[in-house]
């Protein structure tokens, strides 16, 4: 996770995050989460946040959103980041 809602602000704007699409079964998944047009909208509509790839490359850095996020994005320290593993759906 990510975004201001990792930071210290008493009220975050939003988050961002990944999904792995490897460990993804596609056929479970919201397909609002595949749909990365206008600025991501829908995503922030309907979840307040955004959800990306994580092997997608950001625009900015052709790195995989996976290794984006792993470093603070004004001091590009690596940063910790918290994985977690849903169960399988019935």
């Amino acid at each position: 996770m990510d975004g201001s809602f990792v930071t210290a602000k008493t009220v975050p704007a939003d988050f961002d995050g990944c999904w792995s699409v490897t460990e993804t079964d596609l056929s479970k998944l919201d397909p609002v989460l595949l749909d990365l047009s206008n600025g991501r909208a829908a995503q922030k509509a309907k979840y307040f946040g955004e959800l990306f790839p994580a092997e997608l490359p950001e625009g900015a850095t052709g790195k995989s959103f996976l290794e984006f996020f792993q470093r603070d994005r004004q001091t590009r320290e690596a940063k910790g980041l918290v994985e977690l593993r849903l169960e399988a759906m019935p």
